[in-house]
């Protein structure tokens, strides 16, 4: 009654009086919601589900599994699965044994999924990681299981189990009752010892694809009713870097940050990421050598909140990417993650770069990264890591720098002036890729092609290196005169493959100025002699002929160097003070044999040192 007005209160769930509302279900993440449930719903672990399917038909079921690789691609979900299908039995059904295939819920499923079945037996080694928490295993293993058909003991993170933990479980983990299986997850798979991991059958969870998580997050997306772009679902899958957990969760956020509408300018804004559009116009704006652009272009995704280390860090992955397509254009094809912009222009970057001027880009931002991440300052350090980039873009390699100030020494020889070195000038004046404002013609080598790209206004800009535009007469190149001498090139040149492949493979036949013969050695490559004759061409500016011989020829110059070796071994060897060294000091022996005459100061450790006081005529050696 109402203790005011003395009527009937509204009480709930009395006759004539209205029901009481249902609470609301509480809400489950993405990642919780959509767990699998079977080993049909498991993505990107074929492999494994593979394997425990032919053993699962076979009763080849071991006793124990580790299951390990990085977080949220599935571990303790796994583990579940897999005892849910070692206790799947149907009511109504005859026991056919442990299966992968469960069409639908047996008679334990339920309870293990949720985690409260009797027979399956979950610990986090994380927070039982002592001695004790092992033993109440070890006591309990004993006990056939109440209902179902084998007793689980589900251990995640293993790793983090003591020395004296580890220790206690071998004999139980060698030789457990039958009806007892483990199951072990861990994401340190180094830290487990090397005693567990001989008993147990390991599994590597792979990292899952970009193609299969994008189609994943799209379905869950159907699922639930969310409108998402293809560009949303792209960056989503690769801030996961093959995460399923890191992915759904970042799918919940996208979808409560957009409102119910996940777009990649939304994304972007969460992740703090820039975009990608933006990044290629900063990698062009770098490369062509325009600092006031990039200082702009990076000044401006900075206000609109993207961090200085993630744009560096999205600018190496775009270097990648050229190198990438550069090298193999067909493997950057197909990833679904890369939008049209990165694939044409990408594209156009590739055929028009260098793999040195990539290579160089990628080492200053793979070191600026972590300078920019640990800096006071990261917008201006971040900046400062342009200006190293913009003004190493134009920088010659080595061999170019060598072969620049060689012919810049003769040229100032020749006309009886001092050579004079080139002044350091700003990027803008001299990048790899030179705005030139009028029509010019360069000779061009392959290596470094000229390069045309589109302005803001629509007009095509001419883009040249200006290290070929200002390049100088280049000098004939060296002469040779024996087969020695190319193969001395080819390491000049750091060509070290072809280098190795001439000393062991070739028998030289026949050599002269322009032509070569010879025989390849069993198993050589079968291409050397096309590679040697487009490198001399190269090397040399003269057309070379370079044939395959079915003559015998000479020894390679790997077995001339052997044999010359083994000779000066012999005549060191048979060298009276060296026989009555070796006599007096039992087991020594004699290590290397060098010309004194070829020593400008004594060689640090070495054993002896053998002269001809008697004029004999033999060359004096150091043993």
């Amino acid at each position: 009654m109402d203790a005011t007005s003395g009527t009937p209160s509204d009480l709930p769930g009395l006759p004539g009086f209205p029901e009481p509302v249902p609470a609301a279900a509480p809400y489950r993440v993405l990642a919780r919601k959509y767990r699998p449930q079977n080993f049909d719903d498991l993505i990107g672990q074929g492999a494994m589900v593979r394997t425990l399917a032919n053993a699962f038909a076979a009763n080849r079921i071991p006793q124990a599994w580790m299951l390990t690789g990085v977080r949220g691609v599935g571990k303790t979900t796994t583990a579940r699965i897999l005892a849910r299908g070692l206790n799947y039995v149907r009511d109504g059904h005859p026991d056919t044994g442990p299966t992968i295939a469960m069409p639908e819920l047996g008679r334990h499923c339920q309870a293990i999924m949720e985690s409260r079945h009797m027979d399956v037996l979950e610990m986090d080694a994380a927070s039982h990681t002592g001695i004790d928490d092992v033993r109440g295993i070890i006591d309990g293993i004993r006990y056939s299981p109440v209902s179902a058909r084998y007793k689980v003991y589900i251990v995640d993170e293993v790793h983090m189990l003591s020395e004296k933990a580890f220790n206690a479980f071998l004999k139980t983990l060698e030789e457990p009752p039958p009806h007892a299986k483990f199951v072990f997850a861990t994401t340190e798979i180094r830290k487990v010892p090397v005693t567990i991991l001989s008993r147990c059958q390991r599994f590597d969870l792979r990292r899952v694809e970009a193609d299969t998580m994008v189609a994943h997050l799209a379905r869950i997306c159907a699922a639930e009713s969310v409108e998402a772009e293809p560009e949303a679902l792209a960056a989503i899958t690769r801030a996961a870097e093959g995460s399923v957990r890191d992915a759904l969760s970042l799918l919940d956020q996208a979808i409560a940050h957009g409102a119910g509408l996940v777009t990649g300018a939304s994304v972007r804004d969460m992740l703090g990421l820039a975009d990608r559009g933006r990044i290629v116009d900063l990698f062009e704006a770098v490369m062509r050598g325009d600092i006031p652009t990039s200082f702009a272009e990076v000044r401006g995704q900075y206000e609109a909140g993207a961090d200085p280390a993630v744009i560096l860090s999205d600018l190496a992955s775009f270097t990648h990417l050229v190198t990438r397509l550069k090298l193999v254009p067909e493997a950057a094809a197909a990833d679904p993650t890369l939008s049209a912009d990165e694939r044409g222009r990408g594209g156009e970057f590739a055929a028009k770069l260098s793999i040195r001027a990539l290579s160089r880009a990628w080492q200053i931002l793979l070191k600026a990264i972590p300078e920019v991440q640990v800096a006071a300052r990261p917008l201006a350090a971040a900046e400062m890591a342009l200006v190293r980039l913009a003004y190493a873009a134009d920088l010659p390699t080595p061999d170019e720098a060598l072969r620049q100030l060689k012919a810049e020494s003769g040229a100032a020889q020749s006309s009886g002036a001092a050579p004079v070195s080139p002044p350091l000038s700003a990027p803008n004046a001299s990048s790899p890729m030179q705005a030139v404002a009028s029509p010019v013609t360069v000779d061009v080598p392959p290596s470094r092609p000229a390069l045309t790209l589109a302005a803001s206004g629509g007009a095509r800009t001419s883009l040249v290196p200006a290290a070929v535009s200002a390049a100088p007469p280049q000098e004939a190149g060296p002469r040779l005169s024996s087969f020695e001498d190319v193969v001395a090139l080819a390491d000049e040149r750091r060509d070290i493959g072809l280098k190795m492949a001439l000393e062991r493979e070739a028998h030289l036949v026949r050599f002269e100025e322009g032509r070569i013969e010879f025989r390849l050695a069993e198993g050589g490559r079968q291409n050397l002699a096309n590679d040697l004759a487009r490198s001399l061409d190269a090397w040399t500016g003269r057309r070379w002929i370079v044939a395959l011989s079915k003559e015998e020829g000479e020894p390679t110059l790997a077995y001339k160097a052997r044999a010359a070796l083994e000779s000066r071994h012999e005549n060191a060897a048979a060298h009276p003070l060296v026989r009555e060294v070796l006599a007096r000091f039992p087991g020594a022996q004699i290590i290397d044999v060098r010309d004194k005459a070829v020593l400008t100061e004594p060689v640090a450790g070495a054993d002896l040192a053998v002269s001809d006081p008697e004029g004999s005529g033999e060359p004096d050696d150091e043993a």
